[in-house]
This record gives C-alpha cells, sequence and structure tokens, in this order.
C-alpha cells in the first residue's frame, strides 16, 4: 500500500508555526516522531519510484532545526519539512526536491541550484551559442503546464555577467544563477492518496531537462566530452 502524508503531519507543522520554542517541541516530541515517520515512509517510496528510471545516490532529508547563528530570525525550527534527492554518477546531473508546508506551499523542485563557477560559465556560454534547445524544453506542453515554463528567477545578475552583453537576445536565460523550475500543491493535494504518484511524476517531467543539461555540464562547446 503507498504511504500517505498524513493530515496530522500538517497539523503539527501549523502548531509548530504558533509556537516556535524548545519548551513547545520538548513536550511535543513524540507527535514530531510519529509525523517524521509517516513522512520517512513517503519519501522512501518517492526514492524506490524514481530508481525505476533514474539512480538515485542520495536521499538528504533536511533537519528541523534551523541554523540561526547568523540570522536574526532566531526561531529554533523550520516549519516544513524537505528532502533532496541527488542522482548518481557524473553523467548524471540535477536534483529533485520536496518541501511539504502547510498553507499550500508546499512545492517539489527540480534542477540547478548554486552551481560551482565552472558549471554557470558553461551553462552561459551554451545558452549565448544557442539557446534554442533549453527554450524548447521550458515550452513543452507537458513541462509547461506543471512548471510554468521559466526558471525561477532568484537573484539573477543586474545586467549581464562579466563577459556576455547586456544586448545578448539570450540575456534573460545567461543572467540566471540558478536554473529551477518549481510546482506548488495545496494541502488537500498534499494529504489524497495520490500524492506520492503526483509527485513522481513531475519529477519525471524534468527527465528530459536533466539530460540536456548533463550533457552540455559533461562536454565542451565542441560537444566532446569532459569526463575522464
Amino acid at each position: 500500500m503507498t504511504p500517505t502524508v498524513p493530515k496530522s503531519s500538517l497539523e503539527f507543522l501549523n502548531k509548530l508555526a504558533q509556537n516556535n520554542h524548545k519548551d513547545w517541541m520538548d513536550e511535543h516530541r513524540n507527535e514530531y516522531k510519529t509525523s517524521e515517520k509517516a513522512l520517512k515512509a513517503c519519501y522512501a517510496e518517492i526514492e524506490k519510484e524514481l530508481n525505476k528510471t533514474d539512480e538515485i545516490a542520495k536521499v538528504k532529508i533536511f533537519r528541523i532545526n534551523r541554523d540561526i547563528r547568523f540570522s536574526k530570525d532566531k526561531t529554533p525550527y523550520n516549519i516544513h519539512r524537505s528532502v533532496s534527492f541527488s542522482r548518481a554518477g557524473a553523467h548524471r546531473r540535477g536534483g529533485y526536491y520536496l518541501r511539504i508546508e502547510p498553507g499550500d506551499k508546499s512545492v517539489v523542485a527540480g534542477g540547478f541550484f548554486g552551481p560551482e563557477p565552472a558549471d554557470l560559465l558553461r551553462v552561459r556560454k551554451e545558452f549565448e551559442m544557442d539557446a534554442s534547445p533549453i527554450r524548447t524544453l521550458l515550452s513543452a506542453p507537458k513541462f509547461k503546464k506543471a512548471f510554468g515554463g521559466t526558471f525561477d528567477a532568484w537573484d539573477p545578475v543586474k545586467t549581464a555577467p562579466k563577459g556576455f552583453s547586456k544586448d545578448d537576445p539570450n540575456i534573460d536565460l545567461i543572467r540566471l544563477k540558478n536554473f529551477i523550475v518549481t510546482h506548488s500543491f495545496t494541502d488537500a493535494e498534499v494529504v489524497a492518496p495520490n500524492f506520492i504518484q503526483s509527485v513522481v511524476e513531475h519529477f519525471e517531467l524534468l527527465r528530459p531537462f536533466f539530460d540536456y543539461m548533463s550533457e552540455v555540464l559533461t562536454t565542451d562547446l565542441n560537444g566532446v566530452s569532459t569526463l575522464p
């Protein structure tokens, strides 16, 4: 039987948002553990399903404790639960991400967050040379319906990166620092029986995007492999 996200997990996170301090968490530690057990079963099912068509090397469940050392917000706990699935091998690029957060804020996301400078430059050079393949992928009907047809523009370069022209016809892509797409879920969708299936289906829609970017990031501008 496919695991589901229990309503109690969203209820717990809602209560945590209203009582975000250690004393409350200590009093509700068993409730937290019960929720985590249910969510981990969901993550395991997603990993199993992804491995039918991909190869997952690592599943990272992010800690509920916040790193508050350099933050003005000193609340100790995240009010969402999140997990990432890393692909195996240097020839498989891109990563899958799921965040469960009440208030219709749950999302699946995928792509390339904070790529290393060499990888970022390689992608920008590819877009400068020919952005038609990535634009075709982003505008594919199923992909566009699921992810909106554009990258999430988080903190792009204001004009143009060094070495690139602000008048380049593909500057909208070249300015980006991350290449991420997202899809949101309502709370009702999260606790529905088919939620895991929907998450996996959205992740699978990312595969052509991942395949294209993997090819870019493992070849030079002449298409020659850079893998050992």
